[in-house]
């Protein structure tokens, strides 16, 4: 059930919109018994290949720590150590994103505060220096922005506001199947500019659409269903690249290019790179999936009447969502004239903007709801990536990985889109084995500020890094690769085989787009 926040200091009241659910498909008492049975062996299985990498976590750590490794010092040898670790707890979800991060920050509190330190090597680090270095990610403005951002998502799901976007634009979409293609990718646009989380974003509009299929007399698992959901979410992960709030892992980049590379990107250059990317992606999603996925009818009889039946029964815009709409297009405009108008930050306009969200009387959620509904296990997360790679960075342990890697194949001495493709290819690879994107910017972009340095590009590298950071965005392939793929999974509208048949010609249209701009408009435009 949807809630409402009333702006005069109550809790969030219950109102008339229900989320609608499909029940899920059921099989006759023998099947179903013999597909628990396999459940449960499932779950075993997955269970004991968790422990072991759970264990080969440890001993990786503990074998890099051993191993003597020419170039680089011993806190180096820990950064990297840690990072052998954290690829392996995150790549296998040993443990939770949340207690893997805690355990990041105390084993390097740990493992330093009994290192030589490398200014005078008779002395140790100490545990004064060892947890300062550990948690150095929470005192980054980007963990400002992304607690804001954060907290700004859940206002949104306060109110319902998202949620009565995505039925305006359904509304106006129409009955035909290839309008409501269209209307499920302009959603995702629309609510990348204003909802700042990708799963909440997939949250609202999966259930609209699943509920026009219902309204057919279509099953959840037909063809039509897994039309219009791959659609919404392959959108979803489109504009992640598009819109620099859009996502965590964005401002995970932000966050690593502003301490280590002394630059800034606004929110309207980060659009002005990235826009055209996702635009022209848009335009390849909608034809691939109505190549990919053939459905069973071309028109959704009684799909308008569903989607007004569910805005009346929504009623009139509350007082919190007219607020909450002031808010945000006025928080938009700031983001996009930041460096332009006023040279206030992206982080301390969304924390303003939280502020108000929060007062009574003007405000659309109290701290008690904020403090239940918003998820700090990602902030957690978010701040000890930023540890880890900073950790990386400062110790040089970034750029002897980033040697010993890139190095090996001569990059430095090819020509940047040689370097681009070759990375690029790489970034996609790796994400195969993440189902993280802020876990795998917080592996690899200290890694390419390292390689960035050794290049021959424009502004100490930084379109090199940005780049990879859209690259780092895709999550097309399969539903592991991200969140909002793995939400709309779980409702039973499509299989892996169906998301992988869209995902692989998207990924390789992304992929040549990374090439094509980079050797045509963010050439000209001087990112690279």
């Amino acid at each position: 059930m949807s809630t409402a926040v009333s702006g005069n200091g109550n809790d969030p009241k219950p109102t008339a919109l229900q989320d609608h659910q499909q029940p899920a498909p059921t099989t006759g008492t023998g099947n179903s018994t013999a597909a628990g049975a396999g459940a449960d062996a499932g779950d075993k299985e997955r269970g004991k290949g968790k422990t072991v990498a759970f264990f080969l976590a440890f001993a990786a750590l503990i074998a890099v720590l051993l191993i003597p490794i020419p170039g680089l010092d011993y806190t180096g040898q820990i950064a990297l150590a840690m990072l052998a670790f954290a690829v392996i707890m995150w790549v296998s979800e040993a443990v939770s994103y949340p207690v893997s991060a805690v355990m990041i920050v105390g084993l390097i509190s740990i493992l330093l505060t009994f290192a030589p330190d490398p200014e005078n090597p008779e002395k140790l680090v100490g545990s004064k220096e060892a947890l300062s270095t550990a948690m150095t990610g929470f005192s980054s403005s980007a963990v400002a922005l992304v607690a804001a951002a954060l907290a700004l998502a859940t206002a949104m799901q306060a109110t319902g506001l998202h949620r009565r976007l995505a039925l305006y634009i359904l509304k106006f979409a129409g009955e035909k199947v290839s309008a409501i293609v269209i209307g499920a990718i302009v959603i995702s646009i629309v609510l990348a500019f204003f909802v700042p989380s990708a799963t909440a974003r997939a949250g609202a509009v999966v259930p609209i659409l699943l509920g026009m299929v219902a309204a057919f007399g279509l099953p959840t698992d037909s063809k039509l269903s897994a039309l219009l959901i791959i659609t919404a979410t392959q959108a979803v992960s489109i504009w992640n690249v598009g819109i620099k709030t859009a996502a965590a892992q964005n401002l995970v980049a932000i966050g690593f290019i502003e301490d280590q590379m002394d630059q800034s990107v606004s929110w309207g250059q980060w659009f002005m790179w990235a826009a055209p990317w996702s635009v022209l992606m848009s335009i390849a999603l909608y034809f691939i999936m109505r190549w990919a996925i053939k459905p069973e009818t071309e028109s959704i009889t009684g799909g308008r009447e569903l989607v007004e039946k569910q805005l009346a029964e929504m009623g009139p815009m509350s007082g919190a969502e007219k607020r909450l709409t002031a808010i945000a297009i006025a928080l938009l405009f700031f983001w996009a004239t930041e460096d332009v108008l006023h040279p206030i930050s992206s982080a301390v306009i969304t924390i303003v903007a939280v502020g108000i969200m929060l007062m009574p009387g003007v405000g659309v959620m109290t701290w008690k709801y904020a403090q239940e509904k918003i998820n700090w296990g990602t902030l957690v997360v978010f701040a000890a990536g930023i540890s880890l790679g900073s950790f990386l960075l400062d110790t040089g342990a970034a750029t002897w990985l980033s040697e010993k890697t890139f190095g090996a194949i001569g990059l430095s001495s090819m020509p940047i889109i040689a370097a681009i493709a070759l990375v690029s290819l790489f970034n996609i690879v790796i994400h195969l084995g993440f189902a993280s994107a802020t876990s795998l910017a917080s592996a690899l972009i200290p890694v390419f500020i390292a390689l960035a340095s050794t290049l021959d590009v424009p502004n100490g590298g930084l379109g090199f890094v940005i780049i990879q950071q859209f690259v780092i965005c895709f999550g097309f392939l399969l539903p592991v690769s991200a969140p909002q793929n793995m939400l709309a999974y779980g409702t039973g509208a499509f299989t892996s085989k169906q998301f992988l048949r869209t995902g692989i010609p998207l990924t390789i249209i992304g992929y040549l787009l990374i090439l094509l701009l980079s050797a045509t408009y963010w050439h000209w435009i001087g990112l690279v």
